[in-house]
């Protein structure tokens, strides 16, 4: 999965969100699932993947990542619903 990808992590269903934009997804996500990334994933232990959107270019990622990350959070949350409505943990759908 060497697209660029816009991708939602949780610490549980309640908790915490982050959102991110890659240009390989499983890469990127086993850096967060190991605490290989200092910052926000790291100390808030947000590792799990909820959703993600694969793009043809960069560009659209970053532009479709900008416009979630200004987005409510009852708006995240009917995102990953749509897809996603059991938080199921995505990552062994990429790898």
């Amino acid at each position: 999965m060497k697209l660029p990808a816009v991708y939602i992590l949780a610490s549980c269903r309640n908790g915490t969100l982050y959102t991110g934009v890659t240009s390989n997804l499983v890469q990127r996500i086993w850096q967060h699932r190991n605490d290989q990334v200092e910052g926000f994933t790291k100390k808030y232990g947000v590792h799990t993947l909820v959703w993600y959107e694969m793009h043809e270019t960069m560009e659209s990622a970053i532009g479709r990542e900008k416009a979630i990350k200004g987005w409510q959070r009852a708006w995240k949350m009917e995102l990953i619903e749509s897809a996603n409505p059991q938080w199921r943990d995505l990552y062994g759908e990429i790898v």
